[in-house]
Parts: structure tokens; C-alpha cells; sequence
């Protein structure tokens, strides 16, 4: 049986002994499809002893090449156009050339197909070993930031009091009025809710417990925690992301200076400063806004609000919650500065790594917020 076309052809001679394959005509990209069906014929039938004649073969390229590489093999086909004289010089090299390619081809594996659980599973393990590297780097990083403050804590000329000041003017200062806002509406809120449970059970009076309690200990430092994770740790990742994208922190360190000491320090210890002091704001903004309320709603005067305060409220829930504000800053300023220098170099990763490092922030305030919580309660602080 024999396969044929108009230019390109391969026919296997049945009548010689033993059977010979007869290659003739033009194979080229342009009878790519019609010579592809003609080897796909062929293929099963010829073995490695079948003799070849290639001296009708007229023109060839890669393409018609390759196909003769997957009829005859590649080690075969570089034997031929090594001892075949019938064969021009510039076909003999091609074939050669494309043999020696072909050789090392190997076919790719089909990937399997993984069901819907699978697939689940392994974001999910992909997505925990992500967590998993975050911390650790997070971990180093908060010990390079410990490491380079124990190193200029001693030395007063090191110390960038310029760029501390603006820090806590833009961490802090600026920040007063969104802190105060919000936190005297949630306040006020907490305040309606209260008065509106405690009235079924004729409590009204403990609304002002309820408010003081909540804001000293927990909603004073967490919504101040949380306005700066997504205000301030935002702004240091985009700032040092952008210096990063610019190359400005290389060029910082070939002038012999550290960018911990440089950028991170200033930020972290602006923050240390500035957290506290806001919410100390919020805690009065939040009783401030709960005791208006208690006094157009309760009918209980500014005086009896502060004054069942002080008597049924103790100093220590305001040191438990302003206890944790410390904590909250360094690491809200430590996992902004680390985003930031985590930037690859593009405006498209300034912008993930600003993301990130919001929601890293939010994720540890609360989750520690939570640890503290349990262990106040356990301690029975």
C-alpha cells in the first residue's frame, strides 16, 4: 500500500525484497498537513531495517524534516543523511541538524487531572505555607528592627529626631480627628444598644458600666489599632515600596547607610509614641459619645456618668487596655515597613504589598487582641 500527493510523497515499495520506502517530491511547510497524514500512515508499518531511498527527495526545511525525523527516528535519520551521497550537501546538513534535535526531544507528559477536592486541599496548603514564610520573615524582621535599635539607643548622634517628629506628626497628630470621630459614633452606639437590652430587664443604669468597661479595655485600643493598621501601615509600605521601586534604598546603602536605621527606626518608634496617645483619645471620645447619649436618652447627667465611672469602674481596666497599645504599634509599624521593602520594583507590586500589608496588620491586632483577652480573663485581671 502506498500513500502519494501531487508534491510531497513516501511510498513503501512492497514489490522489492526486502520492501523499500521510497521518499520523493517536496517536503515542506507548505504540504505540511497532507505529508503528516502520509507519515501518520506509514509510521506502524516501517521498522529499522526497512531500506530508504531518498534520492527522489527535492525540496526541504525544518518542517519537512522533522516530519521525516518521526517517520524514520532521529538516530536513523542522522545516519542517512551522514552515509546517503545522493543527498546535496545543505539537505544533508539539515537533516543532521534536525536529528540531533529531534534526538533530545522528549515528548511532555500529559498532567493529570486532579478532582475538586484535591484542588481544594492544595490552595489551602499553598495558602498555610504562604502564612507560614510570612511569620518568619515577619519574626526576623522584628528581630533585625530590635537588634538595630539596642545598636543606636546609646549613641544620641545617630539618632534621626527630625524624621521621629514628622513621623508622629503624620502618625499621630493627623490621625486625631478620624480616631475621635469614630470612636465617639461607636461610643454613642454601644450606648444605644446597651440602653435598649438593659431596658427589658430595668438595668438602664448599667449602660454607663457597659460603656466604660467595653471602651477602657477593648473598643479604645482595638478601633485605634485597626484605624491605623489600614491608615498608617498602608502609608509606610507605600512609602518605602516606592523608595524600593526607585532604587532609593540602594543608593542609600551605597552611601553607607542603613535603611533599618534610615527608614524603619523613625517610623517604629513615632508609632510607639503616637498609638498610645490616641487611644487614650479614643477611650475619652468613646465615653464622651456614650455619656451624651446616656444623657439625652437615660436622662443621666454628665455628673452621674462620671461619677458611677469612678466608682464602678477601677484604674486597672484602663491599664489593661492601654497596656496592649505598645504591642499593637510596633507591630503594625514593623509589618508595614517590611511590605515595603518586600516590593519587586513595579507599581503593580507597591500596590499588593500595600494590601498585604493591611490585612497582615488587621489580622494581628485582632488575633492578639483575642490572646490578651483570654489571658486577662484567665489571670482574672
Amino acid at each position: 500500500m502506498s500513500t502519494s500527493m501531487a508534491t510531497g510523497s513516501a511510498q513503501l515499495d512492497a514489490t522489492a525484497t526486502p520492501p523499500r520506502l521510497r521518499v520523493a517530491g517536496d517536503w515542506t511547510l507548505a504540504h505540511y498537513a497532507a505529508l503528516e497524514r502520509t507519515v501518520d500512515g506509514l509510521k506502524s508499518r516501517l521498522d529499522t531495517h526497512t531500506p530508504i531511498d531518498l534520492s527522489a527527495l527535492g525540496a526541504l526545511d525544518t518542517a519537512g524534516a522533522a516530519l521525516l525525523a518521526g517517520l524514520l527516528g532521529a538516530a536513523r535519520l542522522g545516519d542517512l543523511a551522514t552515509d546517503d551521497p545522493t543527498l546535496p550537501a545543505a539537505q544533508r546538513a539539515l537533516l543532521q541538524t534536525v536529528g540531533k534535535a529531534m534526538a533530545g526531544y522528549v515528548e511532555p507528559r500529559t498532567a493529570r487531572r486532579h478532582n475538586t477536592a484535591t484542588e481544594v486541599l492544595a490552595r489551602i496548603g499553598a495558602a498555610m505555607e504562604n502564612v507560614w514564610h510570612q511569620q518568619v520573615r515577619l519574626l526576623g524582621f522584628v528581630g533585625l528592627t530590635l537588634q538595630t535599635l539596642a545598636r543606636t539607643i546609646g549613641h544620641p548622634r545617630r539618632w534621626r529626631i527630625t524624621s521621629l517628629v514628622s513621623h508622629i506628626e503624620q502618625t499621630g497628630l493627623d490621625a486625631v480627628p478620624i480616631v475621635a470621630l469614630l470612636t465617639f459614633m461607636v461610643g454613642a452606639v454601644v450606648a444605644f444598644l446597651g440602653s435598649t437590652v438593659l431596658a427589658d430587664f430595668g438595668a438602664t443604669i448599667y449602660t454607663v458600666d457597659l460603656v466604660a468597661f467595653s471602651f477602657l479595655r477593648e473598643f479604645g485600643v482595638l478601633l485605634t489599632a485597626i484605624l491605623m493598621a489600614g491608615r498608617t501601615a498602608s502609608a509606610f509600605t507605600a512609602q518605602i515600596g516606592s523608595m524600593k521601586a526607585n532604587e532609593e534604598i540602594d543608593a542609600i546603602r551605597a552611601l553607607g547607610l542603613d535603611p533599618m536605621e534610615l527608614l524603619v527606626l523613625p517610623r517604629v518608634l513615632a508609632m510607639l509614641a503616637s498609638l498610645p496617645m490616641l487611644t487614650f483619645l479614643a477611650m475619652i471620645a468613646g465615653l464622651i459619645g456614650g455619656g451624651l447619649v446616656c444623657a439625652l436618652v437615660l436622662d443621666i447627667p454628665p455628673v452621674m456618668f462620671v461619677n458611677l465611672v469612678k466608682s464602678d469602674i477601677g484604674v486597672r481596666h484602663f491599664l489593661v487596655g492601654i497596656a496592649k497599645a505598645p504591642v499593637f504599634a510596633f507591630l503594625i509599624a514593623v509589618i508595614g515597613c517590611l511590605e515595603g521593602f518586600k516590593v519587586s520594583g513595579s507599581a503593580e507590586s507597591v500596590g499588593e504589598h500595600t494590601t498585604s500589608s493591611v490585612v497582615q496588620s488587621i489580622f494581628v491586632v485582632i488575633l492578639l487582641d483575642a490572646v490578651a483577652a483570654l489571658f486577662y480573663m484567665e489571670m482574672g485581671w
